[in-house]
């Protein structure tokens, strides 16, 4: 057999009303702690990039959303550390539910910011890609 390389995918949610996106400060997670962010995680396995979303925001911010109401507006071919990466970047039409910070040993501030400015204090290839999403620049690669 074969062993191909392998990317690691993950789904992210801007959610975006009145010109303001909602961001999540990191905290205590070992990665970008301090610094904003929005909804996201890894893809488990077995699921589409809409699925992961859906199921990352209901655990971070406790919000239902639908698969048809999800529309990715960026995708980001991404270099870290000791990987490669594949970002989807999604907004949504609609949701259900109360906004609420879910996971506060995690995340402890959660906040809305003006597309036009955003915070000092946001991972850089976020910010990236929240300017493209506002350019209506659907593909990027970062880190490389």
């Amino acid at each position: 057999m074969i062993n191909r390389f392998t990317y690691i995918g993950a789904s992210y949610l801007f959610l975006v009303r009145d010109n303001k996106i909602l961001l999540q400060r990191r905290f205590q997670t070992g990665f970008e702690d301090g610094n904003y962010g929005v909804p996201a995680g890894h893809l488990d396995g077995n699921e589409t990039a809409r699925e992961g979303c859906i199921r990352e925001v209901k655990e971070e911010i406790g919000i239902d959303l639908k698969i048809e109401d999800l529309e990715v507006v960026h995708i980001m071919h991404r270099k870290a550390l000791q990987d490669e990466r594949i970002d989807f970047f999604m907004i949504t039409k609609s949701y259900a539910g109360e906004i609420i910070n879910c996971e506060p040993d995690k995340c402890d501030d959660l906040s809305w910011f003006s597309l036009d400015e955003l915070p000092e204090n946001i991972v850089d290839y976020v910010k990236i890609a929240i300017h493209h999403y506002k350019d209506g620049i659907n593909y990027s690669e970062f880190g490389w």
